[in-house]
């Protein structure tokens, strides 16, 4: 994305914007304004060049100047099918993939909406909620992530980016499938934390079997523990540390109500979290806690070449979207901001899909 702040034919860039807020922190030391504040009103340095912008709704100033953006075509925004069969070992990682996935690593931009939040979130090293990761640390949260040991190359990437960001990143390790873990982990995080305002249940197994035939009870238990016992384990150590205006968000997909023949145990308890949801946001309305749900299409993630769809089918993944591709997990982010942010108050027992023009959230 590529903004301009227009006056009179002239243009100024981020990089013009940027100066402007470290020239209003050099004349106001005791006042320390976020960017979004020099963006929105452009504060002493603009007014120090001659005026003094108010943004209307639509984005231009009674002073002359306007935020101009420029479009996107969704459809070529990102890679297209065909790709090539790269198969991983459960649960895979991002750094050997092919393209790799964008989590917003350089693209997503913050704002500081979640200043000073604290967040957890499971299976935070890829996928969705590596995406979450990093935009919630670049919108001013602290953050813990947990994950598998085997993905720890991939965690200690997230955990840079949350540092950059300048703030506070906690990696935990662990199978979520262990009870003890899920409230070890939750004890961890509130203590490294100081506290706990915003869950994100997002961790996720899924292995493409042909038929229920081929699935064991022990790949079938292994999905219901990872996909559903987890959330339930997790939620019940974290309740008592969220205060009203806390949020939690489950990681559900279009599979709870569109079930793909092949993703049968998945499948199912992506409805689970589903229900989780809406029964759990009826329970915690009168407590201020609101809670919420991201139903994801075919996004780009290490699930899928780990055994979540075959090689055969990876090929042409996402390529039967109106937009004719896979979602990237970074087009996913602004989502889990959204639902997290006090703004977004009166949300809650929702589902919010992001499918590419498929899927029935």
């Amino acid at each position: 994305m590529h903004l301009q702040l227009k006056n009179s034919g002239n243009h100024f860039t981020l990089k013009t914007v940027r100066q402007i807020y470290l020239l209003e922190y050099i004349m106001n030391p005791e006042e320390k304004i976020s960017r979004r504040k020099v963006i929105g009103g452009l504060g002493v340095g603009i007014a120090a060049m001659a005026a003094t912008p108010i943004f209307s709704a639509s984005g231009t100033t009674t002073g002359g100047f306007s935020l101009a953006i420029e479009l996107e075509d969704p459809t070529t925004k990102y890679p297209k099918p065909p790709f090539k069969a790269q198969p991983q070992p459960f649960p895979g990682l991002v750094s050997q993939m092919d393209p790799r996935p964008d989590h917003g690593e350089s693209s997503y931009k913050g704002s500081g909406r979640l200043a000073g939040r604290k967040a957890l979130i499971t299976g935070g090293d890829s996928g969705m909620g590596r995406a979450a990761a990093i935009a919630y640390a670049r919108e001013g949260a602290d953050v813990a992530i947990n994950y598998l040991p085997a993905e720890e190359s991939d965690a200690k990437e997230v955990v840079e980016l949350i540092k950059k960001a300048g703030r506070k990143a906690i990696s935990i390790p662990g199978d979520l499938r262990d009870e003890a873990f899920c409230k070890k982990l939750v004890e961890e995080a509130v203590k490294e934390l100081g506290g706990l305002d915003i869950l994100v249940n997002n961790a996720a197994r899924q292995q493409t079997k042909p038929t229920i035939l081929d699935i064991t009870s022990e790949e079938f238990d292994a999905t219901m523990k990872t996909n559903i016992y987890a959330p339930f384990w997790i939620t019940k150590a974290a309740l008592p540390h969220m205060k009203a205006g806390s949020v939690i968000i489950a990681t559900t997909s279009v599979q709870a109500t569109d079930p793909s023949a092949e993703l049968f145990d998945y499948a199912q308890t992506k409805a689970a979290n589903t229900s989780y949801v809406r029964s759990l946001a009826k329970q915690l309305g009168p407590k201020g806690i609101r809670v919420n749900g991201v139903a994801p299409g075919p996004i780009w993630t290490p699930l899928q070449v780990s055994g979540g769809t075959t090689m055969e089918k990876l090929k042409q993944f996402g390529g039967d979207t109106p937009l004719g591709r896979p979602g990237q997990p970074v087009e996913l982010a602004s989502i889990y901001v959204q639902l997290a942010a006090s703004d977004a108050s009166y949300a809650t027992g929702q589902i919010y899909g992001a499918a590419g023009g498929g899927g029935q959230p």
